[in-house]
């Protein structure tokens, strides 16, 4: 009789970006534990050849074609197959062995190799949450078609999928998810007029890319993780809550209705996330920093200031609407994040674009995967001329 395997075989797309640095992190620390089917990036050419040499993965792809010669010559000792171009990625989330494929792609394009994925029966590790903000109750309906199980990465969806363990979803009354309130806490409009990108990145507590980390400022990531909660747990909008709590210690509440109430707690370290989607349904010894009462006299809780930063209350709005909505949010938010990171809009001009998108869009209340592809297209194309 043969033994299965208890070495579980995973496939990292991004993983040159934080959440993929700190997944190699987790593999690193348990070489027992798992095994690198393939690893990914768009552009990191020297970052994924260090990461190749040391984990061995099957297959390599980075997206930019034009670097593949740069790969390929690294790697031509080793029994590594290189491969290019982003259409790529589909095909290298079929890898026979995988068992999980850990999605850490940034913004739209996580979307159709996150179908890929389900589609060929994988496990996934979800940390590209615009997947589900797109096009949320197709992927959840197609993982259900396939039997695959969508495991969250972000800390506060992964805290609350920790809280519900052994729970009736129907005894649930509400989550509560929580935000920092990133760089700009507390600062009214007049001050936000003239913040810069630099100031912008410079997050309190988590170490993020830059695209996540404007969207923190903004509270737009705590909106396109209000609209992930829905789907990944099944609530309506009037019974998710967002609660500003700045010392990021408790990562999300649910609370029951027999008005009881679980939080999952920790140090703000992504790797904590990151690895119990990684090993679950168990959980594996880790060495990372404790967190310790004494260090913190206090926890604070307030409400977000939606009048100033508009995104959250926007990204409730698309979620009540339905259809391609979300969509356009998105869309429209990566456009005009990339233009603040372009110093050629200000911070406050990031939720008139996508506002003015969201009115002006077609509006499409059952969409298909093409409706999605041709929504983002001309959204994009709609904020750029609104940016001109």
């Amino acid at each position: 009789m043969k033994v299965k395997s208890t070495i579980k075989h995973i496939t990292i797309l991004g993983s040159t970006g934080s959440i993929g640095t700190q997944a190699l992190e987790v593999v690193a620390a348990n070489p027992d534990k798992y095994q690198v089917d393939a690893l990914t990036a768009n552009f990191n050419a020297s970052l994924l050849i260090k990461q190749a040499l040391r984990f061995r993965p099957k297959v390599v792809l980075i997206c930019q074609e034009d670097l593949h010669k740069e790969v390929a010559e690294a790697l031509k000792n080793e029994s590594i197959d290189v491969v290019s171009g982003k259409d790529a990625l589909n095909d290298v989330v079929k890898i026979s062995s995988t068992d999980l494929v850990i999605t850490a792609l940034v913004g739209f394009s996580g979307l159709r190799p996150t179908i890929s994925a389900i589609e060929a029966g994988k496990n996934i590790a979800l940390a590209n949450k615009e997947t589900l903000v797109i096009a949320g109750e197709m992927i959840t309906q197609l993982a259900r078609d396939n039997n695959v199980a969508i495991y969250p990465v972000d800390s506060e969806h992964s805290a609350i999928f920790q809280c519900l363990t052994g729970e009736d979803y129907h005894s649930i009354e509400k989550l509560i998810l929580t935000a920092s309130g990133g760089p700009f806490r507390g600062k009214g409009k007049e001050y936000l007029k003239t913040v810069t990108k630099h100031q912008a990145l410079k997050h309190p507590n988590w170490d993020m890319g830059a695209k996540v980390t404007i969207d923190s400022a903004s509270l737009m990531n705590k909106g396109l993780e209000v609209i992930e909660a829905h789907w990944l747990f099944g609530l309506p909008t009037s019974r998710i809550e967002v609660i500003v709590h700045p010392q990021s210690i408790i990562h999300s509440i649910v609370q029951f209705v027999d008005g009881s109430m679980k939080a999952q707690m920790g140090l703000p370290d992504m790797r904590v996330p990151i690895q119990y989607a990684m090993s679950y349904p168990k959980r594996h010894v880790s060495d990372f920093p404790r967190f310790d009462f004494s260090e913190f006299a206090s926890l604070d809780f307030e409400k977000p200031d939606i009048k100033t930063f508009k995104n959250l209350a926007l990204a409730f709005d698309a979620l009540k609407k339905g259809g391609n909505m979300p969509c356009i949010l998105n869309a429209a938010n990566e456009i005009a994040v990339a233009e603040f990171l372009r110093d050629r809009i200000g911070f406050l001009e990031m939720p008139e674009i996508i506002k003015q998108c969201m009115d002006d869009m077609h509006y499409i209340a059952a969409p298909y995967y093409e409706d999605y592809i041709n929504t983002d297209k001309e959204t994009r194309i709609k904020a750029q001329e609104l940016i001109k």
